[in-house]
C-alpha cells in the first residue's frame, strides 16, 4: 500500500524532500528510496525506530509492486525479518525491491535495507525481507500479472527461491498446526524445577487509534505500514515491561493481513509477552478494526495478527537472559506452545530457504596436517556441545531433540538413553560401517584411508531427498576414550578432501561441518549417546520436514539407533 505522508506526525514535508524513489536505471517491477534519518524517525535512544523502518519497507516494496503490476496493488503478508544493524540520526536508510516473481494475482517483492554513513562512507547490511503483494484492478477488471524478466543469475535464483518460500506460506498454518499437536511444546523438566518464573499478565498492553486521512493510502484503506509501525509500539512497551529495559526489535514472524480497513475506523491494538527463550522475547499483537456501527455494537473485524521477538542490552552492553514465565490458564498455555511451535517453524524457515551461498569448509587430508585436523575435529565437537543455550525442540519417552542457534549458525542435538555400556556404544557408533543399518539416510559407509587406530577416513554415499542425485560426503572420523571418570567417549566426524575420492558426476558433494556423538556412562548398563550436528546445506535436506513439523525422522532415526545399540550388545560383549 502506498503511503500519502511519510509521517503523520507534521513532518510529512521535510520527509519527503528526504526520500527519493528512483526510477532511472532500474528495470520494471524495481524501485530504491533513500532517507535521512532525522530526529522525528527516532526513538528515545536516537536510533531509527523500528517502526518507522518497517513503514519505510512497505512504502518501498508497494511500488515495486504496483509499478510491474500496473494497478494498485494491496499487502497480504510479511515473511521473516531479522534486523542486523541499527541506524541512528543523520546517517542515511537505502532500500531496493524488487519483484522476484509474479503468480496469477500475487507477487513476492524482496527487500534489501542498508545504513549508509556519509562521514565514514561506510554501508552495513539492516535486513532483507520478502512481501507478497495483491493487485487491486479497478472494477471487474481480470488480473492476470505479466511474468517477471530474468536477466541475471541473482534474477534466476530469487525467481527459484520464491516459489519455495510461497510453498511455505500455503502450508505455515499446517506446519504450526502439526506442531501444536505435538504435546512436548509444553513443558520440560528445567522449566517444572525453575522456581523464578514470572507472570506475563504484568506485559498485557492496550492501544487504540483512529485511523485519520494521512494514514490512508491512495484507495482509502489504511496503510500497511503505518500498522505495522503501531503495532511495534504495543509490543515494544509489552516486552520493554518485562525486562524493565529498552526493548530492541530483533526480528518479525510474519505479518498477515487478514482484511482491509478504512479511515474513520478505530483500530484496537493488544499486545503481550508469549514465551521467553534464554535471551530473547516474543510477543503476540493482535489488531481488530471497528467502524462507528460496529463500535457500538462490540464486533470487531480481526485484520492483522503478527509476533515480534525482542532483545534487551545491560549495563555493560550484553545481551541479558530473560526470565521463564509462568503458563498457568488455558490461554496462556497456548500462546507459550504456540511460540515454541513458532520458533521452529521460523528457525527451519531461516536456514532452510537461505539463499546465502556457502563457503567450502572441507580441509585437504594429508600427512602434514592430519595431527590437526584430528584435534579440530574433537575440540569443535566437544566446544558446541559445552554451549549455552539449547533449546528442547521435541521429546519422546527415551529421546530429546535440541536446537541451537548463534551467528547464523543452526545446531542440532539428540539425547538418547541406552540400555547399554558406554564403551559398548562407543565401539558400535564409531564403526560407520554399521551405520547403513539403522540409518536410512545412509547407503554406503567404507573406509577409504586410515591414520592410526583412532582416526579414520570414510566414504559416505546418502541416498536423493529434494535433487535428482544421491549426495556422497567425505569424511574424517576421529574416536577418544575419556580422560577421566565423568568424562563421555567421543567421535567426531567433519568433512575433508581426498585426492582419490574427488567429486563426481553421479553425487552431488556434501559438507559436514562438525557433527559427532558424545556418550556418557549413566550406570552399570546405561548410557546416554548426544548426537550433534552443526548444519549446513548438505544435510539440511535431510531433516527440513522434521524442523517444520511435517515429520519425525529425527526422533525415528534415534529410535532405530537406540534399538541397533540394544540389540547388538550382545555381539560387543565378544569382542
Amino acid at each position: 500500500m502506498l503511503l500519502s505522508g511519510d509521517s503523520p506526525d507534521g513532518a510529512t514535508s521535510a520527509a519527503r524532500r528526504d526520500c527519493t524513489a528512483l526510477a532511472s536505471g532500474y528495470e520494471m517491477g524495481e524501485v530504491q528510496m533513500c532517507h535521512t534519518v532525522f530526529p522525528w524517525h527516532s526513538n528515545h535512544c536516537g536510533e531509527l525506530s523500528a517502526g518507522q523502518l518497517l513503514t519505510w519497507i512497505d512504502t518501498t516494496a508497494c511500488l515495486a509492486a504496483e509499478r510491474h503490476a500496473g494497478m494498485a496493488c494491496v499487502t497480504a503478508s510479511v515473511d521473516d525479518i531479522q534486523i542486523e544493524e541499527t541506524a541512528r540520526v543523520g546517517q542515511q536508510i537505502c532500500i531496493k525491491a524488487k519483484v522476484n516473481r509474479a503468480f496469477n494475482t500475487s507477487m513476492e517483492v524482496g527487500i534489501k535495507v542498508a545504513v549508509e554513513d556519509s562521514l565514514t562512507n561506510s554501508q552495513k547490511h539492516v535486513c532483507t525481507a520478502f512481501s507478497t503483494y495483491v493487485a487491486k484492478p479497478a472494477g471487474t477488471k481480470k488480473v492476470n500479472l505479466k511474468p517477471v524478466r530474468l536477466q541475471t543469475p541473482q534474477d534466476h535464483l530469487e525467481y527459484s527461491l520464491a516459489a519455495e518460500r510461497r510453498r511455505v506460506r500455503l502450508y505455515h498454518e499446517d506446519a504450526y498446526d502439526n506442531l501444536m499437536e505435538d504435546g512436548s511444546l509444553l513443558y520440560d523438566a528445567v522449566l517444572e524445577s525453575d522456581h523464578n518464573k514470572v507472570s506475563t499478565d504484568s506485559t498485557c498492553v492496550e492501544s487504540i487509534e483512529l485511523v485519520l486521512p494521512p494514514h490512508a493510502n491512495h484507495q482509502g484503506n489504511t496503510f500497511g505500514g503505518q500498522i505495522m509501525a503501531w503495532m511495534e509500539t504495543v509490543a515494544n512497551i509489552s516486552a520493554s515491561r518485562l525486562c524493565h529495559t529498552h526493548a530492541i526489535l530483533k526480528s518479525v514472524d510474519m505479518f498477515k493481513f487478514r482484511g482491509p480497513s478504512t479511515v474513520g475506523d478505530r483500530l484496537v491494538f493488544r499486545a503481550i509477552v508469549n514465551n521467553t527463550f534464554q535471551k530473547s522475547v516474543e510477543v503476540g499483537v493482535r489488531v481488530e478494526a471497528y467502524n462507528c456501527e460496529e463500535w457500538t455494537k462490540g464486533k470487531p473485524r480481526h485484520i492483522n495478527s503478527a509476533f515480534l521477538i525482542y532483545q534487551a542490552l545491560d549495563a555493560k552492553n550484553q545481551y541479558i537472559t530473560f526470565p521463564r514465565v509462568k503458563a498457568c490458564t488455558e490461554d496462556s498455555i497456548r500462546r507459550f506452545r504456540g511460540a515454541i511451535a513458532r520458533r521452529k517453524i521460523r528457525v527451519a524457515r531461516k536456514y532452510i530457504l537461505s539463499s546465502v551461498p556457502e563457503k567450502p569448509i572441507s580441509h585437504p587430508w594429508d600427512k602434514g596436517n592430519q595431527a590437526y585436523l584430528s584435534y579440530n575435529n574433537i575440540a569443535a565437537l566437544t566446544f558446541l556441545a559445552a554451549r549455552n543455550g539449547w533449546e528442547l525442540n521435541s521429546k519422546m519417552y527415551n529421546v530429546k531433540v535440541f536446537t541451537h542457534e548463534e551467528n547464523d549458525t543452526l545446531s542440532i542435538r539428540v539425547d538418547m538413553q541406552v540400555k547399554i555400556q558406554a564403551s559398548q556404544a562407543y565401539l558400535l557408533l564409531s564403526d560407520l560401517g554399521l551405520r547403513p543399518h539403522w540409518d536410512v539416510h545412509y547407503l554406503s559407509c567404507e573406509v577409504v584411508e586410515t591414520a592410526g587406530v583412532d582416526d579414520k577416513i570414510f566414504y559416505i554415499t546418502c541416498p536423493p531427498i529434494k535433487q535428482k542425485r544421491s549426495t556422497d560426503f567425505v569424511v574424517l572420523m576421529s574416536r577418544r576414550y575419556p580422560c577421566k571418570n565423568g568424562d563421555p567417549y567421543v567421535i567426531a566426524v567433519r568433512s575433508v578432501t581426498l585426492a582419490s575420492c574427488p567429486p563426481s558426476v553421479k553425487f552431488l558433494r556434501g559438507e559436514v561441518q562438525c557433527a559427532g556423538f558424545l556418550i556418557y556412562s549413566t550406570g552399570r548398563d546405561e548410557c546416554q549417546v548426544s548426537y550433534l550436528n552443526q548444519l549446513t546445506s548438505g544435510i539440511m535436506p535431510y531433516i527440513e520436514e522434521n524442523l517444520t513439523g511435517w515429520s519425525n525422522s529425527i526422533e525415528e532415526t534415534a529410535s532405530s539407533c537406540i534399538k541397533f545399540l540394544e540389540t547388538a550388545k550382545i555381539y560387543t560383549t565378544l569382542l
